[in-house]
């Protein structure tokens, strides 16, 4: 069967890492973004993955930008929403998704957190909207969870799915739409876990970060991106605690861990 085309809407921190994968896997792809700034940086930034990964670089000239869902949407076969977080952003985005795209084509968020069933609230066909949460950098870290609102949602989940691990992508099915799906809930839990043995005096948080690195080893799904940026030496892993200690307060990590 032809390989279809994709659509990225989005060329920010995930949408040139999601646009590079499925390049260098044979797909041709149109990223879209309001910003010709970021679309300029494109090619750059896909060229840049290929010299790090050691791939052809002719993966960088199966991607054309513009500023237009409709040209990114038009023909496309399967669409990613690459947005930032922000509900009503999405939601506009999917409203001109439904319209514009194909009526057969998959429309996906990679949201990190967001409901996907919110994100869709306005849709009349739901059956083709899912979550696909890629995992940042999405170039290095091969996990995606692809959300079902429903069963109905199963054979654009699949279909998703075998495509996923055609260009080297390890997805999982996520059967319930819940804020955070599986991966950052695992996170946050560990870090709960860990502010609460600091301050329970159990151990400091240098300790903490060598059971981490030791235990768990770096390639961990539950580490996630603070404990990579532990090791890189970007934080430190007091400050780690620190500010995880003061955004497990806030209102939006209580709902993305306890809601249920």
């Amino acid at each position: 069967m032809e390989k279809p085309q994709i659509a990225v809407i989005g060329a920010g921190l995930m949408g040139h890492g999601i646009a590079y994968l499925f390049a260098a896997g044979g797909y041709d792809v149109r990223v879209q973004d309001p910003a010709s700034g970021a679309l300029e940086k494109l090619p750059l930034r896909i060229g840049d993955i290929c010299d790090l990964l050691g791939t052809d670089r002719a993966a960088a000239e199966r991607v054309s930008t513009g500023q237009s869902i409709e040209w990114a949407a038009g023909g496309a076969g399967i669409v990613i929403e690459a947005a930032p977080e922000k509900l009503a952003l999405k939601q506009a985005i999917f409203a001109d998704l439904e319209r514009l795209a194909p009526p057969g084509a998959i429309l996906a968020s990679n949201t990190s957190a967001l409901p996907i069933t919110r994100i869709a609230a306005g849709l009349k066909n739901k059956d083709r909207v899912l979550g696909a949460h890629f995992w940042n950098p999405p170039h290095l870290v091969p996990l995606v969870e692809i959300v079902l609102m429903s069963a109905a949602n199963r054979p654009a989940a699949d279909c998703l799915a075998a495509i996923l691990r055609a260009i080297g992508r390890h997805p999982v099915l996520v059967h319930r739409d819940i804020p955070g799906f599986i991966g950052n809930r695992l996170q946050h839990a560990l870090k709960r876990e860990a502010i609460a043995l600091v301050a329970a005096g159990v151990c400091d948080a240098e300790t903490i970060d060598d059971v981490v690195k030791q235990g768990f080893g770096a390639g961990s799904a539950c580490l996630g991106r603070w404990s990579n940026r532990i090791w890189s030496g970007s934080i430190s892993p007091r400050t780690f605690t620190t500010r995880w200690c003061r955004i497990s307060m806030s209102r939006r990590t209580r709902i993305l861990i306890l809601k249920r």
